[in-house]
């Protein structure tokens, strides 16, 4: 309502939720979709939060087409799409991931005299937000804000190899989406798949000229309280430097874990 100044009280104006049913039930169907582990079926969805089936088909419909969710036919589930990883990538680079992960890439940098940095999924891609350079160190192509094919780099594999695979089929249905730089990496979905099992069973990720020719990445996730993967760190070296893999993956392993302590208090 306007105060004696005519001037309005911006919360007075903000409407009820019954207001707007359906801005109502489709932040809740996110929110509901961003607790699970996976992709759920649609009569979850509808049971969980109350919503009348008919009325849950519409909105997941309109959600699908911008983006927000993605419908797995072959498993009859649902599950965030590439525009919600949009909006937890932007919030991550304006809050705690960026904040809290700066000053842990620029240690692991330090401690291992190589670059690292820190890096988001957003649909195929990962996007780095936050970059570090050691002193005479060859340059890269990462940096703040770029954007570079998932299953291409460390960061990325690191972090499709904690997404459901019904999740990572829906993004890598075809030889169609691999996109390539060097001539070196997966091409299809089956060497994808091989390439995420090694991930899985090794619990990092690795990568050798894929991006870059020469330059070599380990990478280990940054899992959320639920055990979905929020971001990944890495540390790329020259591959003719003679530097042990396996020395570097233990710094890049211990500060995963540290950044996942501070963000979700996880032990």
């Amino acid at each position: 309502m306007p105060d004696a100044t005519g001037s309005c009280d911006p919360v007075s104006v903000i409407p009820d939720t019954a207001q707007v049913p359906a801005a109502d039930q489709t932040l809740r169907v996110l929110s509901f979709l961003a607790r699970q582990r996976g992709p759920v079926a649609a009569r979850t969805i509808a049971d969980s939060l109350e919503i009348p089936r008919s009325s849950l088909y519409h909105l997941l419909a309109a959600m699908a087409a911008h983006g927000f969710v993605v419908h797995l036919e072959s498993e009859r589930r649902w599950g965030l799409g590439a525009a919600a990883f949009e909006l937890a990538g932007g919030y991550a680079r304006q809050q705690p991931l960026a904040r809290l992960g700066r000053p842990l890439v620029a240690s692991l940098a330090d401690h291992a005299g190589e670059n690292a940095h820190l890096a988001v999924m957003i649909g195929r891609d990962v996007l780095y937000i936050v970059e570090e350079r050691a002193p005479r160190r060859p340059a890269l192509v990462t940096d703040v804000g770029v954007r570079l094919p998932a299953h291409l780099t460390a960061t990325g594999r690191a972090m499709l190899a904690l997404l459901p695979r019904e999740q990572v089929r829906a993004l890598y249905p075809d030889a169609a989406a691999f996109a390539d730089r060097t001539g070196r990496g997966p091409r299809r979905p089956g060497e994808l798949r091989e390439v995420l099992r090694a991930v899985r069973a090794e619990g990092l990720a690795t990568e050798d000229g894929e991006v870059t020719l020469g330059l070599r990445s380990v990478a280990v996730a940054v899992r959320d309280h639920t055990g979905w993967p929020a971001a990944a760190l890495a540390v790329t070296w020259p591959e003719d430097s003679g530097r042990d893999g396996a020395e570097v993956a233990l710094l890049v392993g211990d500060a995963a874990a540290d950044l996942t302590r501070r963000l979700y208090g996880a032990q």
